[in-house]
């Protein structure tokens, strides 16, 4: 006989067991995203990442994981166009986004208008990193050309932290000594110092603070403070006279994020930077934040400087990018391989 009690129970158990189905049912399944990104930026969204899985989470109930891939940000950009299952792309220069879009439309022509600050919600910088005590006196650009000094710095063909070093040195040699062909002549002197060009920022960082190869190591801000933070009684680093502004951008993949069915993660994913949470992340390891509110807490450590923008002084990334690092182009032309 079935008593009341049992009877009650069972139905209990039924309504819970109900209940539960239903809220699984409602939950939404976990999903992964792949932040395709340049090599400093690895340390950055690890904490990133969290920061965004813990508010996506409180939001809307999802778990999310972000997997991340680094490297040299032309040769990531390759990998992208070559069939790498991007959600996002957060590389170093918009030139090497740029290519998304012309080698199979992977972005729309116009990505860089989607998010605000032209999709660039960090910037940074290049600086010169040395042996501890500054023993080669290296005070500024000029610096890196004299005899006695060996250069670390990638290859501007397949790093974006490269692009910029270099651009960085032409401009300072256009402008302290008169012309194009001045600076490429600088530049071509600059280049003869370089030992061994890796294929990213962070494998020169390596083969500068771990190998212990070269006088000097042209550095993303950011790398230079990771640096000094690791080998603080190997390596100081010095603030050139004059720099580039350095404008990392960021965005979906919509060919990617459409065929996964993630675009509304993703875009949230890159949306999330912008906050103060995600500025103030961003000031603590070393890049420059778009808040007022985070560049006012992080001013001493990341100082005012003298910077150009590419658009500037180069008539922006695609130009640049036809007269010095296409085939042929300037840095052909002046680099002889060892």
């Amino acid at each position: 006989m079935t008593t009341r009690r049992h009877l009650l129970t069972t139905l209990g158990a039924a309504a819970l067991t109900l209940t539960l189905g239903a809220a699984q049912a409602q939950a939404p399944a976990p999903v992964t995203l792949l932040n395709v990104s340049y090599d400093p930026t690895r340390e950055l969204y690890v904490e990133y990442n969290a920061a965004f899985a813990k508010h996506w989470k409180a939001k809307t109930g999802q778990d999310v994981t972000i997997k991340q891939s680094h490297g040299g940000s032309g040769r990531q950009a390759r990998a992208i166009i070559d069939g790498l299952d991007a959600d996002v792309a957060t590389l170093a220069l918009a030139g090497d986004t740029d290519a998304l879009h012309t080698n199979g439309q992977w972005v729309p022509k116009d990505w860089q208008k989607r998010l605000p600050q032209n999709s660039s919600p960090y910037t940074s910088t290049i600086v010169l990193v040395v042996r501890a005590g500054n023993p080669r006196n290296i005070k500024d650009w000029d610096d890196l050309i004299r005899p006695d000094v060996k250069v670390i710095t990638p290859n501007p063909k397949t790093s974006g932290g490269a692009r910029w070093n270099y651009l960085a040195a032409w401009e300072f040699a256009k402008r302290k000594y008169g012309g194009d062909e001045k600076a490429k002549e600088f530049v071509a002197k600059l280049y003869a110092n370089v030992p061994v060009l890796d294929t990213g920022a962070r494998g020169s960082s390596v083969t500068f603070a771990q190998r212990n190869q070269g006088d000097v190591f042209i550095s993303w801000e950011n790398e230079a403070y990771l640096l000094e933070k690791e080998f603080g009684n190997k390596v100081d680093f010095v603030y050139p006279s004059l720099s580039i502004l350095a404008e990392p951008a960021v965005t979906v993949v919509d060919k990617n994020v459409d065929k996964k069915g993630t675009r509304a993660v993703a875009q949230a994913y890159l949306e999330f930077l912008y906050t103060e949470e995600a500025q103030d992340i961003i000031g603590k390891h070393f890049y420059r934040p778009r808040s007022e509110k985070a560049q006012a807490k992080y001013a001493k450590q990341l100082p005012k400087l003298k910077l150009f923008t590419i658009d500037a002084a180069f008539g922006g990334w695609d130009q640049a990018a036809k007269v010095h690092f296409a085939d042929g182009g300037s840095f052909d032309q002046i680099y002889t391989r060892k």
